[in-house]
């Protein structure tokens, strides 16, 4: 499971990146964008993402060539950018679901954020929360 979930956040945090650089480039197409997209509150929620998708993508990166160098340091790194990256997902689809706005190309993407990330997040807090504290026999 630690392999797909690494494969998988490379491949999301330099989303993460793409998917800024191309939104500020102006690129997305119109029939592609969200409703109102033009609508500067709009713009305005979209920016917001940023300063949560970002430091999700970054901590990801790192954490994933820390984690190729054996660096213990890595592991923890790797469960801020899982759960930066949930919640980044589970505040779109709660905006869409708030809007009553269903286009299943953002639902799509941002269902994948939410819960991809998931598994990885049980399985790592689970196994920690086993391990005997340090210090303890």
């Amino acid at each position: 499971m630690l392999r797909v979930t690494k494969a998988l956040m490379l491949v999301t945090d330099l989303g993460f990146v793409a998917y800024f650089t191309i939104t500020g480039l102006g690129l997305i197409p119109p029939q592609w964008a969200f409703a109102d997209y033009a609508d500067p509150l709009m713009v305005a929620w979209n920016w917001s993402f940023l300063w949560i998708d970002l430091p999700a993508g970054a901590t990801g990166l790192a954490s994933l060539r820390l984690l190729r160098r054996g660096s213990p340091s890595g592991t923890p790194l790797m469960l801020v950018s899982l759960v930066l990256t949930t919640a980044s997902g589970l505040m779109a689809i709660a905006f869409w679901t708030l809007r009553g706005d269903f286009s299943l190309a953002w639902w799509i993407p941002n269902l994948y954020l939410m819960l991809f990330p998931v598994p990885a997040i049980v399985r790592m807090t689970v196994c920690t929360a086993t391990r005997p504290a340090l210090g303890n026999p």
